[in-house]
């Protein structure tokens, strides 16, 4: 960032007065600008025994499967953007159970929220995000064609909580320094 975007001052990446971090601050009007991470939202949708899988049509991991999530927008709960990113990717309908994994992905600045979701007709088809999309039973996963580790982080806990019917909150933290994702809770 170079300049302000409220009145094209010119920017000096510092600290300002009490805080800790470097942040933008425009010379001009003073205005302290704050990154802050970006909030990935999407959901489990199960119809019967299966999870809906979306293969990624875009950037990144284009080619393999994920669940349907993805940033989101201004003016929308996370439960709101979970519900779109299902309609977007996957042109299905879900009914939200409750929050089910949130994932602190430190090394790229984003949360991770998850819900479980229940479908109540196996109705989804390709979208201009999606190449193929699909129902999983838990032996058909393609788990080696995964596009993120938290992907197959959520779909591993929801097969061993299925086994107890007892989908609890699960809550992680992930850092490239990290072999494996930390589990927080």
């Amino acid at each position: 960032m170079n300049y302000c975007p409220n009145c094209a001052g010119t920017l000096t990446f510092s600290i300002p007065e009490g805080d800790h971090l470097p942040r933008h601050i425009c010379d001009n009007c003073n205005t302290i600008h704050y990154s802050n991470p970006k909030v990935i939202t999407g959901c489990v949708p199960i119809y019967q025994d299966k999870v809906l899988l979306c293969k990624r049509a875009i950037e990144p991991r284009k080619g393999y499967w994920t669940l349907p999530a993805g940033f989101m927008e201004n003016n929308e709960s996370t439960l709101e953007g979970a519900m779109r990113e299902t309609r977007e990717e996957a042109n299905a309908e879900v009914k939200i159970s409750h929050l089910y994994t949130i994932t602190s992905i430190v090394h790229v600045n984003q949360v991770q929220m998850l819900y479980l979701a229940y479908m109540d007709k196996p109705e989804y088809s390709i979208s201009s995000e999606s190449l193929e999309v699909e129902l999983f039973s838990e032996e058909e996963i393609p788990w080696d064609e995964l596009a993120f580790p938290t992907i197959k982080k959520a779909l591993t806990y929801y097969f061993a909580d299925r086994k107890n019917n007892h989908f609890p909150l699960r809550e992680n933290v992930v850092n490239r320094s990290m072999q494996h994702p930390k589990e927080a809770v």
